[in-house]
């Protein structure tokens, strides 16, 4: 096959036209000009569709993409289909983004109808969309991490590794400090109230039951949601800014794959470990005040604890923590890919990320709580 850039246009029968291209179409090739061929298609109107049949095709880069974005443009303009065969997607993709950019047009001041329903229909279409969207997103995530365990997905080892360290070792000065003060402030109320009827040894077992049920995890998962959550949304939201999303897709890598999942899987794994933590220093955090403020001895505390609070407790606080793990980093993740082209696009997915995390932590700890007590655990 020949190298050189060349075009032939055929029409099979009426108002339908093909364009064989071949040859590599490069800067240093100096490809035909695109509006010899819209010359061509002008005599031949009008036509109903348009194919570009790639199959030859060598090298090609932006030259390319433009010649494509003026043959669509011909065929928006004379109302003419255009179809491909062959094209590269890369192409394809380019020509899309070519064609937002190129279609841009100025904002369109908002209509107020001053109608109640309207105004409920339009905010339960915009819910059902991103409801959509969101399972739509899900289940990108599930296909995507069956690719990567069968072998066929693109999983860097090494970004997951850094993903861990920023989630798990550089979170444990605030996770320590927040545990042993959520732990300490429960102590103190608990103190206060039981010192009444002469029963603080209790105390232990309000702080251990508290902590490693619900507080412990609960803490964990706003932290990590006000820290990693944001910082997920704010760096995914300023590589979409950047384009560097679209020059991902463009080379042919999934970002669900090369940052989705890493990044999932570094927060999940990582929120078992800093959930125990937190129990521990939340307990410690009470012994602090149980044992210092009242008769109760370190000693009794500890046994006390050890006493009213079994693993099973434990367990069902690192559970619930786990959830909130890949909760937080969906829910980043989702909203950085979902940002907009601009620098206040990234601020506002960023308090999204961290808001929308939070509600549904909340909402998913009521669910938890809600069915561990219909099954008496």
């Amino acid at each position: 096959m020949s190298d050189t850039p060349v075009v032939k246009m055929e029409r099979p029968r009426s108002r339908q036209a093909i364009i064989h291209i071949s040859g590599s179409w490069t800067m240093e090739k100096s490809p035909p000009d695109p509006s010899q061929v819209i010359s061509r298609l002008e005599r031949v109107l009008p036509v109903e569709n348009v194919t570009i049949d790639a199959k030859s095709l060598g090298r090609w880069d932006t030259l390319f993409v433009l010649f494509l974005f003026k043959i669509k443009r011909f065929c928006m303009e004379h109302g003419a289909t255009l179809t491909f065969e062959s094209v590269p997607k890369g192409a394809i993709h380019l020509l899309d983004l070519a064609a937002k950019k190129g279609g841009q047009k100025e904002p369109k001041r908002r209509e107020d109808h001053g109608s109640t329903f309207w105004s409920i229909g339009t905010a339960a279409t915009r819910i059902g969309s991103s409801i959509k969207d969101f399972h739509a997103f899900l289940g990108r995530i599930v296909i995507s991490f069956l690719n990567i365990l069968s072998g066929r997905g693109r999983f860097r080892f090494g970004d997951f590794l850094i993903y861990l360290q920023n989630a798990g070792a550089m979170a444990l000065p605030i996770v320590s400090l927040v545990s042993f003060l959520v732990g300490l402030i429960l102590a103190f109320v608990a103190t206060v109230q039981l010192k009444m009827f002469g029963a603080q040894i209790f105390v232990a077992d309000l702080v251990g039951i508290a902590m490693a049920r619900d507080m412990g995890a609960m803490m964990v998962g706003i932290l990590m949601a006000g820290r990693t959550g944001a910082t997920y949304a704010a760096q995914i939201g300023t590589m979409q800014v950047n384009e560097e999303i679209d020059a991902l897709r463009t080379l042919g890598i999934d970002p669900i794959e090369f940052l989705v999942i890493p990044r999932i899987l570094a927060l999940s794994f990582m929120m078992v470990p800093l959930c125990i933590y937190a129990d521990l220093l939340g307990i410690a955090g009470g012994a602090a005040v149980g044992a210092g403020f009242s008769d109760v001895t370190f000693l009794q505390y500890l046994y006390e604890t050890q006493k009213a609070v079994p693993l099973s407790h434990f367990f069902i606080g690192i559970g619930k923590c786990f959830i909130y793990g890949i909760i937080v980093s969906i829910v980043g993740c989702r909203k950085g890919l979902s940002c907009g082209r601009s620098a206040a696009a990234v601020g506002k997915v960023t308090t999204s990320a961290v808001v929308t995390a939070i509600v549904w932590i909340i909402v998913a700890c009521a669910i938890v709580t809600v069915i561990c007590y219909v099954y008496g655990v």
